[in-house]
């Protein structure tokens, strides 16, 4: 299908996001990255690597994959998701991966934001350090052994956190991926 798209304007521009109208459309974007990276993590125990962080807009704690923006460091602007996805693993949750596939990439979003993510399966995934993220995150990471997660992620619902969606679809892909082993 195609459309004709109606001429944009900004309403809004601050440090990282600006506010777009497009015809009768309001919307965000990032201002400083190209896209966001998710990534879905097993570790050879079979235990999914979640993460937990206070989000201000929502005033809850929020359970998610690991994720990331691509391009957002000054300098790396045209880097590549997949070491974005290798970076924000790290980052995040102190585990590494020996390389990535690429699960799937849409919009988290659509009648908000322009934002893509893409999704990644971590392989041979072990922890090499704390994680936690950077200066400016309080990240608390979680490794939930798959036969456990539905349970857990109940549980903490009960709790107050929120669950971000895609963790299901990361938990979808996580559980296929399970029986048989990625060859990368």
């Amino acid at each position: 299908m195609t459309r004709q798209t109606p001429d944009k304007s900004t309403l809004f521009e601050g440090k990282h996001i600006r506010l777009i109208r497009c015809g009768h459309w309001e919307y965000a974007e990032r201002t400083k990255a190209s896209a966001a990276v998710m990534i879905v993590a097993v570790t050879q125990d079979q235990r999914l690597i979640l993460i937990e962080q206070f989000r201000l807009p929502l005033g809850k704690p929020v359970i998610e994959l690991p994720a990331g923006l691509v391009g957002d460091i000054e300098g790396q602007e045209a880097e590549a998701m997949v070491a974005a996805a290798h970076r924000e693993l790290v980052e995040e949750t102190g585990y590494e991966a020996s390389g990535f596939v690429h699960l799937t990439t849409g919009p988290p979003s659509a009648g908000l934001s322009s934002e893509v993510v893409a999704m990644f399966r971590a392989l041979d995934v072990r922890r090499v350090g704390a994680g936690g993220g950077d200066a400016h995150e309080e990240i608390e990471v979680h490794a939930i052994p798959l036969p456990e997660v539905d349970a857990w992620l109940s549980r903490r619902a009960g709790e107050g956190a929120l669950i971000d969606p895609k963790v299901y679809a990361g938990l979808y892909f996580a559980r296929s991926e399970s029986v048989r082993r990625w060859r990368g």
